[in-house]
């Protein structure tokens, strides 16, 4: 058996479990299976990210730095896009195929040993993103990565991840997501996630509103942690379009970091870029030493966010995002606008049934001449008949199809009739992956085409 059906086994062991969607506020689960094994998280530094909107993008600009510091580096995000060990990256690349089924190989007997427990105890047995949590955890180790850096599944504090001891918080924008997991409130978001600060840590946070910023102050408090709020401590002091993406200017909580080239589009991937580099200036260990120019510059340079605002496809233009709550869809309205000159987008757009279709449809209602309405390819996906009413309840043409392929199959089209048209695809981080295997599988772009 070849390395990459070993792991793909792997995977398909992971989804015999609950799945993802499948969350409930424990960690002891994912703590007893890593206790068994000696706790392979404390091997090496971390960074823990958490927040609404944004974390994967700053996650990799901060692995990106801490490769170019020349550490070597662990990254665990979710969920992927198109295959699984896309979320065990090391180094910048997806974890080694045969690393992830060896690791497999290690967890195996603890998994079986702690089921066993569970069901003594008339439990279920442990879920995909506990133990994907801990395969990543085991890869990371045995790597060995010095730095890890990992994305919260959901929340902060009960989730599998915080199993791990965060040398840094960092903390992206909070806003109103998971509801029926997180709270109702700002305040009551704010107060799971905050549950990632650990005693005597740096806390890194973004702007918050002032709900969010008081509950993240006041935990940092009792931990003895240190916080750095964009803002007072560090913030993007420019930022201006540049070909293929855009040139910024950042104050960090060391140094200042004038114009660096960052090629990614939108506004806030700025933002995102100065976390990121007050993220690494804390983890070194100081806040006025800053970090070497040639280095910041190298990190940011190499920094990519798959499915967020992607370009997948020329002539016409087709960009995918997996914007998929009102918070994401509003940024990526703005950076439409302030990124692009397009006349006309066509809008291609299938959510997940959990989500806020009608939020994420009034933030984005300015920016189609025309939406072409689909659903993801997942048991979870909102029905598109009823997403269209949603769509046209808003004063916005719509055309119902049946699949992600006959969608921008007529979203292209459409957008083919002139040079000013283009298309944007969005909703779901699911569709997002089907839209990437979609243009590589019918060739969207020549061979070698840009990111």
């Amino acid at each position: 058996m070849s390395d990459v059906q070993r792991a793909d086994r792997v995977y398909a062991q992971l989804l015999t479990r609950q799945g993802e969607q499948w969350v409930q506020p424990r960690v002891e689960r994912t703590r007893r299976v890593l206790e068994l094994m000696d706790d392979p998280q404390k091997t090496y530094r971390v960074i823990h990210l958490t927040g609404t909107n944004g974390k994967t993008s700053t996650a990799r600009m901060i692995e990106s730095l801490l490769r170019a510091m020349g550490l070597r580096s662990g990254l665990f995000t979710s969920p992927h896009l198109v295959r699984f060990t896309e979320r065990l990256m090391v180094d910048g690349e997806p974890a080694d195929d045969g690393a992830v089924a060896d690791a497999w190989e290690e967890i195996e007997p603890f998994v079986d040993l702690v089921d066993a427990e569970l069901a003594a105890a008339g439990d279920a047995p442990l879920t995909f993103f506990e133990l994907l949590t801990v395969l990543a955890f085991v890869v990371f180790a045995d790597a060995p990565v010095d730095v890890a850096v990992i994305e919260v599944g959901m929340g902060g504090a009960w989730d599998s991840t915080n199993t791990a001891d965060g040398d840094v918080a960092v903390f992206t924008p909070i806003d109103i997501d998971h509801a029926s997991r997180l709270g109702n409130t700002i305040e009551e978001i704010a107060t799971v996630k905050a549950g990632i600060i650990k005693e005597g840590a740096v806390v890194v946070s973004a702007r918050q509103t002032p709900e969010a910023e008081a509950i993240i102050r006041a935990v940092a408090a009792e931990k003895g942690a240190t916080v750095a709020f964009e803002g007072a401590d560090f913030a993007l002091v420019s930022q201006r379009l540049a070909v293929g993406g855009q040139q910024i200017s950042v104050r960090g909580r060391a140094g200042i970091y004038e114009d660096e080239y960052l090629p990614l589009y939108g506004g806030h991937q700025g933002f995102n870029a100065a976390l990121a580099i007050a993220a690494v200036e804390s983890l070194i260990g100081n806040a006025t030493n800053p970090i070497a120019s040639d280095i910041v510059a190298e990190g940011l340079q190499e920094s990519t966010s798959p499915g967020r605002l992607q370009l997948i496809g020329v002539e016409p233009t087709v960009l995918v995002d997996a914007g998929h709550n009102p918070h994401g869809a509003r940024a990526l309205a703005t950076a439409l606008r302030e990124s692009f000159d397009f006349d006309e987008w066509g809008l291609v757009i299938g959510v997940l049934d959990d989500k806020d279709a009608a939020g994420i449809v009034d933030a984005l209602r300015e920016v189609p001449a025309h939406v072409f309405v689909t659903s993801p390819s997942s048991d979870r996906a909102a029905d598109a008949d009823r997403l269209a009413d949603v769509v046209e309840n808003a004063g916005l043409p719509a055309t119902v199809h049946p699949t992600l392929d006959d969608a921008a199959e007529a979203a292209r089209d459409w957008a083919s009739t002139s040079p000013r048209r283009a298309v944007i695809i969005v909703g779901s981080v699911v569709l997002a992956g089907e839209a990437i295997a979609l243009a590589q599988e019918q060739g969207w772009k020549p061979a070698g085409g840009g990111a």
